[in-house]
């Protein structure tokens, strides 16, 4: 019972993968369809979720942006909720990427329906991995709208999204961005894996009372997410941050205490891994380097990476070393990690939100 479908999810992340690129070749003429609509250069693409599906959108943006050559914004669901009016602006046309688990949190569909009221032009791309969910049946038919249900085991179970979390940003690179090795990113998180007592074994030692996951570009998003699998799985117990490199001097770093273990995540860009080094290098001098873990080719946890691979996919593999970091850390503090919180004081699909009715009010 203690964590049967967590590890399980983080294992079998490199067999979903492949599934993922099928169902994506699968859906190719319809997405492309959508994407087709969506050319014109004032297409404003902004990719969207909540908690981890928002993390999906930023550590994807960057890379986005790269390969397209236009920009692409991450802005969370919860963020178009309150101010939809931020993302429509002006009287350019709008790609929302969706990126949902189940669909079913409050304003998954809300903020979708938000921009189909208020931009002059709305295109919609749902990535879920339940199309029984309120945000697939909604778009399903949508003339608007292409749906990409991912494997139904990528419907994660454990309380905290795993599997679901790479399965779709892969999904969204495969639609977006084109091709990607995924026989060799599953490679690569087979290997992982199969090092998953090296990173247990230096969590259990060092017994961290507080993490700091630290990367630029694409993993500052990734950071962001490790941080969150350690509140999620540790009920709190475990206080993480996740920040960028250079971000984290200005403020942030008041966080760190005697007890924090820092994880910098090392880009493969030589100009974003230069400023990584740097902090790492700070960060040793003050933590101690047995505190200081780099995540990378040969860093402390080995990481493999092909040349020339993108942040944005590597990162895939990397956030294995995160999601083994806060199982471990649940385990040693005598949680649940399938069910962290047994009073419910935080649900798997976020409850208690009321959607209120907009009118479209200028000020």
């Amino acid at each position: 019972m203690s964590s049967s479908f967590t590890r399980a999810e983080i294992e079998q992340q490199p067999d979903v993968w492949r599934a993922t690129r099928n169902v994506v070749d699968a859906a190719r003429a319809d997405v492309n369809r959508v994407l087709e609509k969506t050319s014109d250069e004032r297409t404003r693409i902004v990719l969207t979720g909540a908690g981890t599906s928002a993390y999906a959108g930023e550590v994807l943006a960057p890379e986005l942006a790269r390969v397209l050559k236009r920009p692409v914004e991450a802005i969370a669901t919860t963020d178009i909720v309150t101010d939809p009016q931020a993302v429509t602006a002006g009287d350019r046309p709008v790609l929302l990427v969706s990126f949902a688990r189940s669909g079913n949190s409050p304003e998954s569909v809300a903020a979708a329906e938000l921009i189909d009221q208020l931009a002059p032009a709305a295109h919609h791309l749902v990535i879920t991995c339940d199309g029984a969910g309120r945000l697939a049946r909604t778009f399903q038919n949508a003339p608007n709208a292409a749906v990409v249900t991912l494997p139904a085991e990528t419907n994660d179970r454990g309380f905290a999204m795993t599997s679901s979390f790479t399965s779709m940003v892969l999904a969204a690179y495969l639609c977006l961005a084109g091709e990607a090795d995924v026989d060799a990113l599953a490679e690569a998180a087979a290997t992982v894996l199969a090092g998953a007592d090296r990173i247990e074994r230096t969590v259990t030692a060092l017994r961290p009372g507080r993490i700091v996951y630290l990367g630029s570009g694409s993993l500052k998003g990734l950071a962001r997410e490790a941080a969150l699998k350690t509140l999620e799985l540790t009920a709190g117990t475990t206080v993480a941050l996740g920040e960028s490199s250079l971000g984290f001097r200005h403020g942030p770093k008041a966080a760190l205490t005697p007890d924090t273990l820092a994880v910098v995540f090392v880009s493969g860009d030589d100009y974003r891994r230069a400023y990584d080094l740097d902090l790492a290098r700070e960060l040793s001098t003050g933590l101690g380097a047995e505190r200081v873990v780099l995540v990378d080719a040969d860093g402390t946890w080995p990481v493999p990476r092909a040349p020339g691979l993108p942040d944005a996919l590597w990162a895939l593999v990397a956030v294995i070393t995160a999601q083994l970091t806060a199982l471990t850390c649940s385990l040693a503090a005598g949680l649940t990690p399938d069910n962290p919180f047994p009073g419910g004081e935080v649900n798997r699909v976020v409850q208690g939100v009321v959607i209120h009715p907009y009118g479209e009010r200028r000020s």
